[in-house]
Protein backbone atom coordinates (compact mmCIF):
# COMPACT_ATOMS: atom_id res chain seq x y z
CA UNK A 1 0.00 0.00 0.00
CA UNK A 2 0.96 3.59 -0.49
CA UNK A 3 2.43 5.61 2.04
CA UNK A 4 -0.05 8.36 3.52
CA UNK A 5 0.84 11.88 4.47
CA UNK A 6 -1.31 14.11 6.05
CA UNK A 7 -1.13 17.69 5.95
CA UNK A 8 -2.47 20.05 8.23
CA UNK A 9 -3.93 23.42 6.27
CA UNK A 10 -3.42 21.10 3.41
CA UNK A 11 -6.19 23.41 1.41
CA UNK A 12 -3.82 26.64 1.77
CA UNK A 13 -1.93 28.50 -0.15
CA UNK A 14 1.73 26.14 0.57
CA UNK A 15 -0.35 23.59 1.25
CA UNK A 16 -2.12 22.44 -1.63
CA UNK A 17 1.52 23.00 -3.54
CA UNK A 18 2.55 19.98 -1.29
CA UNK A 19 -0.28 18.06 -1.54
CA UNK A 20 -0.25 18.16 -5.57
CA UNK A 21 3.36 17.39 -5.23
CA UNK A 22 2.72 14.15 -2.57
CA UNK A 23 -0.29 12.86 -4.84
CA UNK A 24 2.28 13.00 -8.40
CA UNK A 25 5.00 11.19 -6.01
CA UNK A 26 2.19 8.18 -5.66
CA UNK A 27 1.25 8.86 -1.81
CA UNK A 28 -1.99 9.01 -0.52
CA UNK A 29 -2.78 12.51 0.91
CA UNK A 30 -5.30 13.32 4.05
CA UNK A 31 -5.91 17.11 3.70
CA UNK A 32 -7.50 17.94 6.99
CA UNK A 33 -8.81 21.41 6.95
CA UNK A 34 -11.23 23.10 9.16
CA UNK A 35 -13.85 23.03 6.55
CA UNK A 36 -13.89 20.07 4.39
CA UNK A 37 -16.54 21.30 1.29
CA UNK A 38 -13.90 24.27 0.22
CA UNK A 39 -11.00 22.23 0.07
CA UNK A 40 -12.84 19.77 -2.46
CA UNK A 41 -10.32 20.95 -5.47
CA UNK A 42 -7.75 19.48 -4.35
CA UNK A 43 -9.26 15.90 -5.23
CA UNK A 44 -8.15 15.95 -8.43
CA UNK A 45 -4.73 16.10 -7.66
CA UNK A 46 -4.56 12.60 -7.65
CA UNK A 47 -6.59 9.46 -8.33
CA UNK A 48 -9.87 8.75 -7.38
CA UNK A 49 -9.56 8.20 -3.24
CA UNK A 50 -6.00 9.61 -3.47
CA UNK A 51 -6.54 12.99 -1.94
CA UNK A 52 -9.27 13.49 0.83
CA UNK A 53 -10.10 17.03 2.41
CA UNK A 54 -11.54 15.95 6.29
CA UNK A 55 -12.34 17.83 8.77
CA UNK A 56 -10.05 19.11 11.71
CA UNK A 57 -9.94 21.45 14.21
CA UNK A 58 -5.64 22.03 15.19
CA UNK A 59 -7.22 23.30 18.72
CA UNK A 60 -8.62 19.73 19.82
CA UNK A 61 -5.98 17.03 20.54
CA UNK A 62 -8.82 14.56 19.54
CA UNK A 63 -9.43 15.72 16.24
CA UNK A 64 -5.68 16.12 15.72
CA UNK A 65 -5.32 12.02 16.10
CA UNK A 66 -8.09 11.43 14.24
CA UNK A 67 -6.62 13.15 10.86
CA UNK A 68 -2.93 11.61 11.86
CA UNK A 69 -4.49 7.97 12.40
CA UNK A 70 -2.04 5.80 10.38
CA UNK A 71 -0.06 8.26 8.95
CA UNK A 72 3.74 7.88 7.83
CA UNK A 73 4.32 12.13 7.59
CA UNK A 74 3.22 14.75 8.55
CA UNK A 75 3.04 18.66 7.57
CA UNK A 76 1.91 21.75 9.75
CA UNK A 77 1.34 24.59 7.31
CA UNK A 78 -1.55 26.40 9.67
CA UNK A 79 -0.83 29.46 10.20
CA UNK A 80 -1.92 33.20 10.23
CA UNK A 81 -1.17 36.58 9.33
CA UNK A 82 -4.33 38.53 11.09
CA UNK A 83 -5.60 37.62 14.67
CA UNK A 84 -9.34 36.88 14.36
CA UNK A 85 -12.26 35.21 16.43
CA UNK A 86 -10.65 32.16 18.41
CA UNK A 87 -7.68 31.93 15.71
CA UNK A 88 -4.93 33.61 17.95
CA UNK A 89 -1.12 34.13 17.12
CA UNK A 90 -0.45 31.68 20.39
CA UNK A 91 -3.56 29.13 19.69
CA UNK A 92 -2.78 28.10 16.18
CA UNK A 93 1.25 29.27 15.45
CA UNK A 94 2.64 27.93 18.91
CA UNK A 95 -0.20 25.59 20.67
CA UNK A 96 -1.34 23.88 17.05
CA UNK A 97 2.29 23.02 16.11
CA UNK A 98 2.82 21.77 19.46
CA UNK A 99 0.08 19.21 19.36
CA UNK A 100 0.68 18.11 16.40
CA UNK A 101 4.17 17.15 16.91
CA UNK A 102 3.59 15.63 20.65
CA UNK A 103 0.39 13.22 18.52
CA UNK A 104 3.01 12.70 16.22
CA UNK A 105 5.58 11.35 18.55
CA UNK A 106 3.48 9.65 20.00
CA UNK A 107 1.85 7.87 17.29
CA UNK A 108 5.43 6.85 16.23
CA UNK A 109 4.94 9.00 13.31
CA UNK A 110 8.33 9.11 11.22
CA UNK A 111 8.77 12.52 9.91
CA UNK A 112 6.99 15.94 10.62
CA UNK A 113 7.69 18.68 8.33
CA UNK A 114 6.94 22.68 9.85
CA UNK A 115 6.34 25.36 7.90
CA UNK A 116 7.05 28.79 9.87
CA UNK A 117 8.94 31.64 8.37
CA UNK A 118 12.29 33.71 7.99
CA UNK A 119 11.82 36.27 11.06
CA UNK A 120 10.70 33.73 13.68
CA UNK A 121 11.98 34.49 17.12
CA UNK A 122 11.14 33.38 20.64
CA UNK A 123 12.61 37.04 21.36
CA UNK A 124 10.73 38.80 18.96
CA UNK A 125 8.65 42.21 19.99
CA UNK A 126 5.98 40.88 17.28
CA UNK A 127 3.24 38.19 18.30
CA UNK A 128 3.41 37.03 14.52
CA UNK A 129 6.98 36.16 14.65
CA UNK A 130 7.69 35.31 19.04
CA UNK A 131 4.68 32.50 18.44
CA UNK A 132 6.27 30.88 15.33
CA UNK A 133 9.62 30.73 17.42
CA UNK A 134 7.59 29.18 20.07
CA UNK A 135 5.84 27.17 17.65
CA UNK A 136 9.26 25.86 16.12
CA UNK A 137 10.71 25.32 19.43
CA UNK A 138 7.76 23.15 20.80
CA UNK A 139 7.81 20.68 17.29
CA UNK A 140 11.51 20.50 18.18
CA UNK A 141 10.69 19.47 21.67
CA UNK A 142 8.69 16.23 20.60
CA UNK A 143 9.99 15.92 17.34
CA UNK A 144 13.86 16.58 17.48
CA UNK A 145 14.63 14.92 13.54
CA UNK A 146 11.89 17.36 12.11
CA UNK A 147 12.61 19.80 9.19
CA UNK A 148 10.95 23.11 9.67
CA UNK A 149 11.18 25.12 6.73
CA UNK A 150 11.30 28.77 6.78
CA UNK A 151 10.25 31.28 3.73
CA UNK A 152 10.38 34.35 2.93
CA UNK A 153 7.53 36.00 1.37
CA UNK A 154 6.14 33.49 -0.67
CA UNK A 155 4.18 34.15 -4.23
CA UNK A 156 2.57 32.22 -7.16
CA UNK A 157 -0.88 32.80 -8.35
CA UNK A 158 -2.68 32.35 -5.01
CA UNK A 159 -0.37 34.75 -2.99
CA UNK A 160 -1.61 37.16 -0.81
CA UNK A 161 1.36 39.56 -1.65
CA UNK A 162 1.73 40.84 -5.12
CA UNK A 163 -1.88 40.24 -6.12
CA UNK A 164 -3.17 42.41 -3.03
CA UNK A 165 -0.61 44.89 -3.63
CA UNK A 166 -1.68 44.60 -8.01
CA UNK A 167 -5.34 45.32 -6.49
CA UNK A 168 -4.47 47.89 -4.69
CA UNK A 169 -3.32 49.53 -7.96
CA UNK A 170 -6.83 49.96 -9.24
CA UNK A 171 -7.59 52.58 -6.41
CA UNK A 172 -5.35 55.68 -7.30
CA UNK A 173 -2.47 57.05 -8.43
CA UNK A 174 -0.47 56.27 -5.25
CA UNK A 175 0.65 53.21 -3.82
CA UNK A 176 1.32 53.92 -0.27
CA UNK A 177 3.95 51.04 1.41
CA UNK A 178 5.64 51.11 4.95
CA UNK A 179 9.30 50.65 5.48
CA UNK A 180 9.86 50.90 1.82
CA UNK A 181 13.73 50.16 2.37
CA UNK A 182 13.38 46.56 4.15
CA UNK A 183 14.53 43.55 1.86
CA UNK A 184 13.18 40.91 0.94
CA UNK A 185 13.99 37.55 -0.60
CA UNK A 186 10.91 36.07 -2.47
CA UNK A 187 10.45 32.73 -2.75
CA UNK A 188 8.21 30.64 -5.26
CA UNK A 189 5.52 28.78 -3.75
CA UNK A 190 6.38 25.42 -5.34
CA UNK A 191 10.19 25.51 -4.57
CA UNK A 192 8.91 25.73 -0.70
CA UNK A 193 6.47 22.68 -1.71
CA UNK A 194 9.73 21.21 -3.29
CA UNK A 195 12.12 21.27 -0.30
CA UNK A 196 8.57 20.25 2.04
CA UNK A 197 8.41 17.04 -0.13
CA UNK A 198 12.64 16.00 0.39
CA UNK A 199 11.88 16.42 4.07
CA UNK A 200 8.99 14.29 4.06
CA UNK A 201 9.80 11.68 1.64
CA UNK A 202 13.46 11.47 3.94
CA UNK A 203 15.67 12.77 0.96
CA UNK A 204 16.49 15.84 3.05
CA UNK A 205 17.85 15.69 6.60
CA UNK A 206 16.27 17.49 9.34
CA UNK A 207 16.97 20.48 10.74
CA UNK A 208 16.17 24.74 9.88
CA UNK A 209 15.80 25.60 6.57
CA UNK A 210 15.19 29.34 5.27
CA UNK A 211 14.27 29.50 1.97
CA UNK A 212 14.72 32.14 -0.07
CA UNK A 213 14.75 33.03 -4.15
CA UNK A 214 16.96 34.58 -6.13
CA UNK A 215 16.63 37.93 -5.79
CA UNK A 216 16.90 40.39 -3.18
CA UNK A 217 14.73 43.12 -3.45
CA UNK A 218 13.72 46.59 -0.91
CA UNK A 219 9.75 46.53 -0.53
CA UNK A 220 9.87 49.76 -3.36
CA UNK A 221 11.39 47.10 -5.42
CA UNK A 222 9.51 44.92 -4.97
CA UNK A 223 5.99 47.29 -6.14
CA UNK A 224 8.28 49.09 -8.99
CA UNK A 225 8.86 45.14 -10.13
CA UNK A 226 5.23 44.44 -9.71
CA UNK A 227 3.92 47.95 -11.56
CA UNK A 228 6.42 46.99 -14.45
CA UNK A 229 4.46 43.53 -14.86
CA UNK A 230 1.20 45.16 -14.53
CA UNK A 231 2.03 48.00 -16.69
CA UNK A 232 1.09 50.86 -14.39
CA UNK A 233 2.52 54.11 -13.64
CA UNK A 234 2.08 54.40 -9.91
CA UNK A 235 3.94 56.44 -6.95
CA UNK A 236 5.07 54.02 -4.58
CA UNK A 237 5.39 56.31 -1.64
CA UNK A 238 7.06 55.29 1.71
CA UNK A 239 5.10 56.62 4.69
CA UNK A 240 6.18 57.90 7.43
CA UNK A 241 6.79 55.37 10.37
CA UNK A 242 3.98 58.07 12.33
CA UNK A 243 1.57 57.80 9.57
CA UNK A 244 1.88 54.34 9.12
CA UNK A 245 1.57 53.56 12.98
CA UNK A 246 -1.45 55.68 12.64
CA UNK A 247 -3.25 54.07 10.20
CA UNK A 248 -2.20 50.70 11.28
CA UNK A 249 -3.67 51.71 14.45
CA UNK A 250 -7.04 52.90 12.98
CA UNK A 251 -7.18 49.49 10.99
CA UNK A 252 -7.01 47.45 14.35
CA UNK A 253 -9.45 49.86 16.40
CA UNK A 254 -11.98 48.65 13.72
CA UNK A 255 -11.26 45.50 13.80
CA UNK A 256 -12.30 45.15 17.96
CA UNK A 257 -14.82 47.99 17.85
CA UNK A 258 -17.04 45.67 15.35
CA UNK A 259 -16.40 42.38 17.14
CA UNK A 260 -14.02 41.22 14.17
CA UNK A 261 -17.30 41.99 11.19
CA UNK A 262 -14.29 44.14 10.13
CA UNK A 263 -10.70 41.99 8.94
CA UNK A 264 -8.06 43.97 9.02
CA UNK A 265 -6.32 42.39 6.04
CA UNK A 266 -4.48 46.14 5.48
CA UNK A 267 -2.15 46.88 8.03
CA UNK A 268 -2.05 46.07 11.61
CA UNK A 269 0.47 47.31 14.04
CA UNK A 270 2.04 43.86 14.85
CA UNK A 271 3.18 43.42 10.97
CA UNK A 272 4.89 47.24 11.14
CA UNK A 273 7.06 45.76 13.64
CA UNK A 274 7.97 43.24 11.65
CA UNK A 275 8.38 45.56 8.54
CA UNK A 276 11.42 46.85 10.69
CA UNK A 277 13.64 43.51 10.06
CA UNK A 278 15.10 42.63 6.33
CA UNK A 279 13.34 39.20 5.20
CA UNK A 280 16.05 37.64 4.03
CA UNK A 281 18.28 34.02 4.22
CA UNK A 282 21.20 34.19 7.32
CA UNK A 283 24.46 33.58 5.96
CA UNK A 284 25.06 30.71 7.41
CA UNK A 285 21.81 28.85 7.61
CA UNK A 286 20.85 25.33 5.75
CA UNK A 287 19.16 26.75 2.21
CA UNK A 288 18.31 25.57 -1.42
CA UNK A 289 21.48 25.01 -1.62
CA UNK A 290 22.04 22.74 0.70
CA UNK A 291 18.54 20.84 -0.32
CA UNK A 292 20.55 21.19 -4.62
CA UNK A 293 17.22 23.22 -4.89
CA UNK A 294 17.86 25.97 -7.45
CA UNK A 295 15.40 28.59 -6.72
CA UNK A 296 12.70 30.54 -9.60
CA UNK A 297 12.90 33.94 -10.21
CA UNK A 298 10.25 36.24 -10.02
CA UNK A 299 10.82 37.20 -13.60
CA UNK A 300 9.95 33.63 -14.96
CA UNK A 301 6.35 33.52 -12.85
CA UNK A 302 4.80 37.30 -12.08
CA UNK A 303 3.43 38.08 -15.80
CA UNK A 304 2.11 34.58 -15.45
CA UNK A 305 -0.26 35.72 -12.90
CA UNK A 306 -0.59 39.27 -13.05
CA UNK A 307 -1.36 39.85 -16.31
CA UNK A 308 -5.73 40.17 -15.18
CA UNK A 309 -3.89 43.75 -13.27
CA UNK A 310 -3.14 45.13 -16.50
CA UNK A 311 -5.28 48.08 -17.87
CA UNK A 312 -7.13 46.06 -20.40
CA UNK A 313 -5.65 42.28 -18.64
CA UNK A 314 -5.48 39.56 -21.36
CA UNK A 315 -5.75 42.27 -24.37
CA UNK A 316 -2.99 44.55 -23.63
CA UNK A 317 -0.35 42.42 -25.93
CA UNK A 318 -3.00 42.57 -28.44
CA UNK A 319 -3.02 46.54 -28.06
CA UNK A 320 0.86 46.81 -28.09
CA UNK A 321 1.18 44.37 -31.28
CA UNK A 322 -1.59 46.76 -33.06
CA UNK A 323 0.64 49.89 -31.86
CA UNK A 324 3.74 48.21 -33.31
CA UNK A 325 1.51 47.31 -36.85
CA UNK A 326 0.31 50.72 -36.98
CA UNK A 327 3.82 52.28 -36.55
CA UNK A 328 4.83 49.92 -39.65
Amino acid sequence: MSKLVTIYGGSGFVGRYIARRMAKAGWRVRVAVRNPNEAMFVRPYGVVGQVEPILCNVRDDTSVRAAMQGADAVVNCVGILVESGKNKFDSVQADAPERIARIAAESGVARMVHISSIGADVASDSDYSRSKGEGEANVLAHMPNAAILRPSIVFGPEDGFFNRFAGMTRMGPVLPVAYAETKFQPVYVDDVAKAAEMAIKGDASGGIYELGGPDIETFRELMQRMLDVIQRRRLVLNLPNFAAYLMAFGFDMLQAVTFGLFSNTMLTRDQLKNLKNDNVVSQDALDFDTLGIKPVSMTSVLPEYLWRFRPSGQYDAIKDSARNLRRG
